[in-house]
């Protein structure tokens, strides 16, 4: 059996495993909605049934519209609701292809289908402070940048900003607090973090995400990337209330370091100084 989960109008492939719900980055699918609890729901995939658990929320779990208490059995069609989010299970044979309903899909585009990976716990040994506990930690928010990144991408390119914003803000919140309380970042991951910052600053022209990329890139004491500093840079001709005094903080500590920085660091650190001059012409 192949089990998939529909929510905004995207299709999550759920292999065997435990897929947490809720507001948390480290669940597989956060969802950044007020009525959702941190840890809000657990689905438990098995080779030939799907359930759905209330891990205790406010809230509730609604499937169908009732309210289910503890673990409930869910079958094809069954419609999940977490807070006001609602989300539909489809369950099809092995190798047939997603069913798709013309009032689901949107007309400009095909639904795309999305591996969820599945919770994998750190072992029972480990600490909330230890080794294993925090590459746990890394590994769910990479995880969670590839489920989430992915949808976001498609939703931008369709014009869905605020669907990309609601996808992503709780996990791009994450990396923030991370970055500020001194938490050692895997860099791929931050560099994703700042791009899609500049990604949403320029499809909402809201001047709060280049704030998010500049506050985090403060506190990760590093460059923008490139790639970041060209959203940014389309953005900012359009943006008209960014904060220009926390931007000229940045570019000064940048140029503070950059002489110990190599080549490439310094030609960017000089491309944010572009930024700043953009900022203060306007």
């Amino acid at each position: 059996m192949v089990f998939r989960l529909r929510y905004l109008h995207h299709d999550f492939e759920l292999p065997p495993g435990r897929f947490l719900i809720g507001r948390s980055t480290e669940c597989q699918l956060s969802l950044d909605d007020p009525l959702v609890s941190r840890k809000h729901a657990l689905l438990i995939v098995s080779d030939d049934h799907v359930e759905v658990e209330d891990l205790g929320s406010r809230n509730g779990v609604l499937v169908n519209g009732e309210k289910i208490a503890g673990v409930h059995r869910v079958t094809h069609g069954d419609r999940i609701m977490v807070g006001s989010q609602e989300m539909t299970l489809s369950i099809m044979s092995a190798g047939s292809p997603p069913t798709r309903r013309a009032s689901d899909v949107p007309a400009v585009s095909p639904v795309t289908v999305t591996a969820m990976a599945p919770v994998r716990p750190p072992s029972p040994e480990a600490g909330p402070g230890s080794s294993d506990q925090r590459e746990h930690d890394a590994t769910s928010k990479a995880d969670a940048f590839r489920l989430l990144g992915g949808v976001a991408e498609k939703a931008l390119a369709l014009g869905r900003a605020d669907e990309a914003e609601r996808l992503l803000s709780t996990l791009l919140d994450h990396v923030l607090r991370s970055a500020q309380a001194g938490v050692d970042v895997d860099p791929t991951l931050f560099e994703r973090a700042g791009h899609f910052g500049a990604r949403l600053a320029a499809a909402t022209l809201k001047a709060r995400w280049v704030d998010y990329v500049i506050e985090l890139h403060t506190a990760g004491r590093r460059p923008c990337a490139g790639p970041t500093i060209d959203e940014l840079h389309g953005a900012l001709r359009k943006i008209k209330d960014v904060d220009l005094a926390r931007l000229r903080a940045y570019v000064d500590a940048m140029r503070e370091m950059s002489p110990s920085m190599g080549p490439a660091d310094r030609f960017l650190v000089q491309r944010l100084e572009g930024l700043e001059r953009l900022v203060t012409l306007q």
